[in-house]
Parts: structure tokens; C-alpha cells; sequence
């Protein structure tokens, strides 16, 4: 997503705020929601907003539970799953830095899945009272809002249609390709076997399976057990080679 457009209402203030400095030099702030929202509103609002630290594991907000506030990730892997009547899991998309999440509570819905930090993750508490009050002042914060809706659900659709669809092996290469948009330098987060088997409606076993297969192929290596090194070059030459063979 290209970064917001600052739309400035008035000169930008002193900032003695040290909260407010924080805001304004964050590394994902103009790519995110209230990067359109300019530094004298930054500091008048700032005291609403508030920072969460989660670790791996953690919940954020869980399904159903009422919608108050939407989040915005600083840094980290943070996954959208349900859990079915039967007990099965599904993780439906993952979210990374600068990405907004619990955006049905905006429409003062109860939230539609269960968020939970894969990584260490820093997000941003945007209460639904707060992103009102700022959309009546600021006209580009709803029209910031409707992309990222549309492109939390463009994110759902490719999930959808391309790792829960067609055969086990190009289910794993095309989760693999996913996972490269989240790197940092050059490891990805590596999901657990059952991470992946409710990602990409597979047993743990063919999991297991295919991730060994394509270490041995020289398409990742794992430095450690929730790390990967994917090697771009070969990763797209096996998806260009099972696209042939399909």
C-alpha cells in the first residue's frame, strides 16, 4: 500500500511531547491509518492512543468479544483464525507492520476472528471513539480506511484461492512466498507444522513432509525450529516448475 498523504490543517506544532515524537518518527507511521493525520492532531490526540507488547502466543482480542478499538502493528506477524464448531482451526490471514486489524470494530461490530502475535509484536490501540472524532476533521482518514478494508479482504481472497486451493506442494511453495513479505533482513518467520496444517487445510504429516522435501531441494533452510531462510532463486524456480506439471 503507497504511503498515506499528509493532509496538513495547520502549522506543525513544537513537539514537547516525548509521546508525540515517538508518533511522529515512527518507522510505519505514514504508511499507516493516522499517517494522514497531522502533527498538531497527533499531539492533541495521542493520549487515546496506547502501545501493546505481545509475545508469541498472545492474544490481542479474541472472536466475538465487543469491537472497541482497531490496532495498528508496529512490528511483528500477528494471524486472524476461527475455530470451527468441531474444534478445527483455521487461520484465515496474516498481518505485519503498519497493517490495521479489528477493523469491524469501527462498525461497532463484535470482532470476526481470534488475533494472535506469531512474533514479538508492538501494535497501536485505536479506540473507535478516536478514529470517529478524527474522520470528522480529517475527510482522507475514511478513505485511508475503505482501502485497507479492501485490502484486508483482497488478502482473504488470496489466501483463499491460492493456499487453501489445489495440490499440497503448491500450497506450501505459495505459503513460502507469502511468508518473504514479512521478513526481516533475511530470516522469515517460520509457522509450527500445525500452524501451517491449519493454514493450508493439510495434515501436519504432508507438512512435515513438504518442508523436508524442500530443504533437501535448496529451497529454505531452518536455522532454528520458528525461523527460515527461504532462497528466492530456487523458491520461484519450483513454483514455475509445479505450475508446468499442473
Amino acid at each position: 500500500m503507497p504511503p498515506a498523504q499528509v493532509i496538513p490543517l495547520h502549522a506543525e506544532p513544537a513537539l514537547f511531547n516525548p509521546q508525540t515524537r515517538i508518533c511522529a518518527e515512527c518507522g510505519v507511521r505514514k504508511f499507516a491509518l493516522l499517517g494522514v493525520v497531522d502533527l498538531a492532531d497527533l499531539d492533541r490526540v495521542h493520549t487515546h492512543i496506547s502501545s501493546i507488547k505481545l509475545s508469541p502466543g498472545q492474544s490481542l482480542y479474541s472472536a466475538q468479544a465487543p469491537g472497541l478499538a482497531a490496532f495498528t502493528l508496529r512490528s511483528g506477524i500477528v494471524r486472524l483464525e476461527r475455530t470451527s464448531e468441531r474444534g478445527e482451526r483455521r487461520i484465515l490471514r496474516l498481518a505485519g507492520a503498519s497493517d490495521l486489524v479489528g477493523m469491524e470494530a469501527m462498525l461497532g461490530q463484535t470482532y470476526a476472528a481470534d488475533a494472535v502475535a506469531c512474533t514479538d509484536v508492538e501494535v497501536c490501540r485505536l479506540p473507535r471513539s478516536l478514529i470517529e472524532e478524527l474522520a470528522r476533521q480529517q475527510p482522507e482518514l475514511p478513505l485511508n480506511l475503505m482501502k485497507r478494508w479492501q485490502s484486508a479482504l483482497d488478502d482473504a481472497d488470496e489466501w483463499m484461492t491460492e493456499l487453501c486451493a489445489g495440490a499440497a506442494r503448491h500450497r506450501m511453495l505459495r505459503l513460502l512466498l507469502k511468508l518473504t513479505e514479512y521478513a526481516e533482513g533475511d530470516r522469515v518467520w517460520l509457522p509450527s507444522r500445525q500452524e501451517m496444517s491449519a493454514m493450508l487445510d493439510m495434515t501436519i504429516e504432508t507438512a512435515s513432509r513438504l518442508v523436508s522435501q524442500l530443504k533437501r531441494e535448496g529451497v529454505l533452510d531452518t536455522p532454528d525450529q520458528r525461523h527460515a531462510v527461504i532462497h528466492n532463486d530456487a523458491l520461484m524456480a519450483a513454483l514455475r516448475s509445479d505450475s508446468l506439471s499442473t
